[in-house]
């Protein structure tokens, strides 16, 4: 079942810049082609399948010994594949088991009372937010205190991206599916507001088995309406002043949640992603604006005079928290500091947080530019060397940025006394490049400069300051010609060999090639046909000097596709029934296993399969081999991994039914997997509100966690039965 609305799934780039087809078109080649060609095959990640366990020592040698006893291997990606499901469960391995540990509603003080799940509850500021999306651990020690090495008490730093809806109102929260016109109740309103942002909840092991702390001195939420700092170039910019900051400084919450990031010094990072759509402008905005530049900006952002915002916000009242949602030019002021004109420029970055200090107010580093963020992927820390941030822009023909600190990393700041003040140290100075990907598999980082000429003198929009740059970065990075991809989801860095792995998940209704990817198809699902890139694919990149790098070679590591599909055309990676996957989302690297966790958020397969999770053990980049693809008269080249077998990549975990699975981290030792799942039963129609019966979903109720049985977004820990490391 399609889902009804997927936010996600814009695109509001309509410039002249290259698709990545276009490249690849640049080496077509005239040659008679083989349509059977198909890619060869994917590595195993660091030469090796296993890892052998540390073995005691021995005295010195008697003359006679007897047979020493071989040493246990761990053979990594061991487990039996999960096969594809359309059960409202979770379903992992043999030998594994998953249990849900947090969820929508939950309490997080000793005086917010249980969940009853009916719609009746509130004081949401104080519960779990809904879709729990990108999620990091942070060890605690037995004392309270953090511990790199705490494996058995940590805080999760999760996200809450958005809520369930059929149309405006998140109709999971209100008793009777809440009200879909204008204006909206204030109580419903306020209701949505507080269910996204962060949270930040104490979780432990007790008697075997995880639970989450209900009263913990650091449990946090974070809302749409918390107060944050804005940090770096764009603090105190004009660009930044509103009625609530006037001097450009602040910030009301973080909005629309999605991959996150940990930092190389112990803090939590959270991308702003798809936060346009909560904004409404007037219908003659443009007008009241003298139809100066800003007006340029909002449409490149999506927000045209007359957009409707995606709740409704704006029409809860008429309290300031309310008039924030209406970006449109209200007051006399020449700079904006007496309505809400520029409120959207509060949003849109990667935003820091320490997890274990809920006093401090999250800072907003904005010199990592202004775009739909999802995860923030750190490279390697080399002593001496600068920094870099890999990020990508997640809406149809965006971008994929890099960040590099100004400062040189210090191992000394592995363990900072101030996590926060570090941050500063590290992501407030420093340049953003955007990407151009060659023909010829090369690429290069382009920095998104004030003095760089091409941004100075660009037609489309007259950049005032440095400042500018980073707060239209869309529109900076279109100015130097950037490469336009396919949706741009979340990073993460193979601790391997240092290579960068960005999802792109998909790009629908495509009629030529284009985006990171040369594919273009038409796909069934039931009777229903799509087009375009249908299911997505994994890029990655390797740098050729570094972080600080202006060049970089790529390839495609997996390209997503049913595994009956046409191998010469769509099945390019030759994926297996015990493999084959969907819209690629979130993406995180293991820092104990090394496995690559794949998670997918899929509209094109789930007539066949709920959304999965997959463990591959990846190659590099250059592994396999260049591959033609003919269109036509045409015959396009792109640059596929080797292809995946049993041992390198399978299915390790389906979710319930219209569930997004999204959200991965670990214990330090490997030994438990946070996994979140994302709105199940998201299908259901909201008049179908009163009927359980009718809900396309009933989970985690009918798996045995809480009151009701409206579904919940919630967070479960995985374990191995015989206490092994997870993916062995």
């Amino acid at each position: 079942m399609e889902n009804k609305i997927d936010h996600d799934d814009i695109g509001y780039n309509d410039t002249p810049n290259e698709h990545f087809s276009e490249v690849l078109d640049k080496r077509i080649s005239r040659r008679n082609l083989l349509r059977g060609s198909v890619a060869s095959a994917i590595s195993v990640m660091m030469g090796s399948a296993t890892l052998t366990a540390c073995g005691g020592g021995s005295d010195d040698a008697p003359v006679v010994t007897k047979p020493e006893t071989p040493v246990p291997v761990e053979k990594l990606l061991g487990f039996s594949a999960v096969g594809k499901s359309l059960a409202d469960v979770v379903t992992v391995p043999a030998g594994y088991t998953a249990s849900v540990i947090y969820a929508l509603g939950d309490p997080l003080t000793a005086s917010a009372t249980a969940f009853k799940n009916d719609g009746s509850d509130a004081d949401f500021d104080n519960r779990a937010g809904d879709h729990h999306d990108g999620m990091e651990f942070f060890g605690l020690d037995s004392a309270g205190k953090p511990s790199a090495s705490g494996n058995e008490r940590g805080l999760l730093a999760i996200n809450h991206e958005a809520t369930t809806n059929e149309k405006l109102a998140s109709f999971f929260i209100h008793a009777n599916g809440g009200t879909n016109t204008l204006p909206r109740p204030a109580a419903e309103v306020d209701r949505e507001t507080a269910l996204h942002g962060i949270s930040v909840v104490e979780v432990r092991k007790a008697a075997g088995k995880w639970e989450y702390v209900k009263d913990s001195a650091f449990n946090r939420r974070v809302t749409c309406l918390t107060e944050c700092d804005l940090s770096g170039p764009v603090k105190g910019n004009a660009l930044a002043k509103t009625k609530y900051s006037t001097d450009g400084s602040k910030v009301r919450g973080t909005l629309n949640n999605c991959g996150t990031g940990r930092t190389p010094w112990g803090s939590f990072v959270s991308g702003e992603e798809n936060w346009s759509g909560y904004f409404t402008r007037g219908a003659a905005d443009d007008a009241a604006r003298g139809n100066d530049k800003s007006v340029a900006a909002l449409k490149r952002y999506g927000r045209n005079q007359g957009a409707a915002s995606r709740h409704g916000w704006e029409s809860g009242g008429a309290d300031d928290k309310y008039a924030r949602w209406n970006n449109s030019k209200l007051g006399a002021s020449l700079d904006g500091s007496d309505d809400y004109r520029n409120e959207m420029n509060g949003m849109g970055y990667i935003v820091e947080a320490d997890p274990y200090n809920k006093s401090k107010n999250l800072r907003k580093r904005t010199a990592l530019g202004r775009y739909a963020h999802e995860s923030a992927a750190f490279g390697k820390t080399v002593a001496g060397q600068p920094l870099a941030v890999y990020m990508g822009d997640d809406s149809r023909n965006e971008y994929i940025y890099k960040f590099v600190s100004t400062a040189t990393w210090s191992d000394a700041d592995a363990n900072p006394a101030d996590l926060l003040a570090t941050g500063d140290k590290y992501l407030d100075s420093g340049k953003l490049f955007v990407a151009k990907f060659a023909a010829d598999g090369s690429g290069s980082w382009i920095e998104l400069n004030i003095g760089n000429a091409a941004i100075a003198a660009y037609a489309g929009y007259k950049f005032a300051d440095q400042a500018d740059v980073l707060v239209n970065a869309r529109l900076a990075a279109d100015a130097v010609g950037a490469t336009k991809m396919d949706r741009p989801e979340w990073c993460s860095v193979n601790p391997a060999n240092g290579e960068v792995y960005f999802t792109l998940t998909n790009n629908s209704g495509r009629t030529v090639p284009d985006g990171p990817n040369p594919r273009t198809y038409e796909d069934m699902k039931g009777s229903s046909k799509q087009s375009g890139n249908v299911n997505g694919h994994i890029l990655r990149v390797k740098e050729k000097d570094g972080n600080a790098s202006a060049a970089f070679t790529w390839d495609v590591y997996l390209f997503g596709a049913q595994s009956d599909a046409s191998p010469g055309l769509v099945n390019l990676s030759s994926l297996t029934a015990d493999q084959d996957f969907s819209s690629p989302d979130g993406l995180a690297f293991s820092r104990a296993t090394g496995i690559c966790w794949i998670q997918t958020d899929d509209g094109a397969y789930t007539d066949v399969t709920n959304c999965m999770m997959l463990a591959g053990l990846p190659g590099s980049v250059g592994d396999g081999k260049k591959v033609t693809l003919a269109y036509g008269a045409s015959n396009v080249d792109t640059f596929v991994g080797k292809t995946p077998t049993a041992d390198t990549l399978k299915r390790f975990l389906v979710g319930p039914v219209d569930c997004e699975l999204t959200g991965i981290t670990e214990t330090p030792d490997g030994k438990t997997l946070f996994v979140n799942i994302q709105h199940p039963g998201e299908g259901t129609a909201n008049a179908n509100i009163g009927d359980p019966a009718k809900y396309t979903s009933q989970w985690p109720g009918n798996a045995g966690y809480g009151a009701g049985k409206r579904p919940r977004s919630a967070t479960i820990a995985i374990t191995k039965n015989d206490g092994g490391r997870i993916g062995s």
